[in-house]
């Protein structure tokens, strides 16, 4: 009986299309894997240097039905002039109060307390978000 071959012998004739494939689509993955870290790594710097304000709510009190106040912390350029909203909460979570703080240049860190009037009890302040002035 005589054995039959499936197979070309190993080495002899180059290599076979799929090992051809393979080392391509490695080729393709590798270069777009590494086209795609540079991208994070691009909006990450970005993101991080980008930022002309940044702003936090150190504490808040509810004071009485009408009124919560906000201790905010905001870091800024020095010349930058800024703007901040501020936004009270009840205890369903709809909005009862909102303000919008302007914080003028002449310095990069500035802490303030922002009084909100309300409109029934707050139960939580919120700060939306902080932008630059154009």
């Amino acid at each position: 009986m005589t054995a039959v071959r499936e197979a070309l012998p190993d080495g002899r004739y180059g290599r076979s299309r799929d090992q051809r494939a393979d080392r391509t689509l490695k080729i393709v993955g590798a270069v777009l894997g590494a086209a795609l870290l540079a991208l994070l790594g691009w909006f990450g710097y970005a993101y991080v240097v980008g930022q002309d304000v940044s702003a936090e709510i150190i504490k808040s009190k509810v004071v009485s039905d009408e009124r919560a106040d906000a201790h905010v912390e905001v870091r800024k350029e020095t010349d930058v002039v800024a703007h901040c909203t501020v936004r009270a909460l009840s205890e369903d979570g709809g909005e009862v109060g909102r303000k919008e703080v302007r914080l003028d240049a002449g310095s990069d860190r500035i802490d303030t307390v922002v009084s909100v009037r309300t409109t029934s009890r707050a139960t939580a302040v919120e700060l939306m978000g902080c932008g630059v002035n154009d």
